[in-house]
């Protein structure tokens, strides 16, 4: 279980988050969406410590999250998968899902590449273990850049944006990797504009905006009857959902 306390995130005199308060049970998908700006992407990298908080907590399974802590060991608990995929260009498909787990002695190098092919072919992208990211469409490389974050046996996953980079037939590869993904009870949190996908994906949705959640619950709940005239403002200017 993941808890979130009262978190606040300052850049310079500019308030981003304004005392987040949440907490997001084993196995929940959550859709984090709102208006550019409102700090959505700031609070996935809060909780990984990419952005460290102001002030407030962070508890992972009764633990509290500080920067005292060993981050390695905290991003092997929580994943994240970012809009730009943010793999090495100098490096194999296979070098950069095996990585991070050889690196931090996770795994042996054998072990790791044994692994990091399973999950290839669950893709249908073990002929691609060879070539280099910048040989590869973007919707193979949010897939590639997906199954390394999973290499690493997390019990959270972050995506923030993971389709916004993507023309349409090629965000329909990653969320349906997603999907999969979520059949094994992965514990989720997403960032996004794709809305059809929230809806229809996501166990619950919080609205976020300047830096506050103004509205969760069931997709039901957000999408088909909001409460706050802010949802409402939002949501009738989105198409197709």
């Amino acid at each position: 279980m993941l808890e979130i306390k009262k978190l606040r995130k300052n850049f310079g005199k500019k308030e981003v988050l304004k005392g987040i308060d949440i907490t997001i049970k084993d196995g929940e998908i959550i859709g984090i969406i709102g208006p550019s700006g409102c700090g959505k992407s700031t609070f996935l990298r809060s909780i990984n410590m990419l952005e460290k908080p102001t002030s407030g907590e962070i508890i992972l399974d009764d633990n509290v999250i500080d920067e005292k802590d060993n981050l390695n060991d905290l991003r092997r608990h929580i994943g994240m998968v970012f809009q730009q995929f943010n793999l090495f260009n100098n490096m194999t498909v296979l070098d950069n899902i095996t990585l991070a787990p050889v690196k931090q002695k996770l795994m042996k190098k054998d072990e790791a590449k044994k692994e990091a092919i399973k999950l290839l072919k669950k893709i249908d992208l073990e002929d691609k273990k060879d070539n280099y990211p910048r040989e590869l469409s973007g919707g193979q490389r949010q897939r590639i850049a997906i199954i390394r974050a999973l290499l690493m046996k997390p019990e959270i996953m972050l995506f923030d944006e993971p389709t916004s980079a993507l023309d349409p037939e090629m965000i329909g590869e990653v969320t349906a990797l997603m999907r999969e993904i979520a059949k094994d009870g992965m514990t989720m949190l997403i960032v996004s504009h794709e809305m059809s996908f929230i809806k229809s994906f996501c166990t619950r949705v919080i609205f976020m905006d300047e830096g506050k959640i103004i509205e969760e619950g069931t997709s039901e709940d957000i999408f088909d009857h909001p409460k706050d005239s802010r949802v409402k403002t939002f949501l009738s200017k989105v198409k197709n959902i």
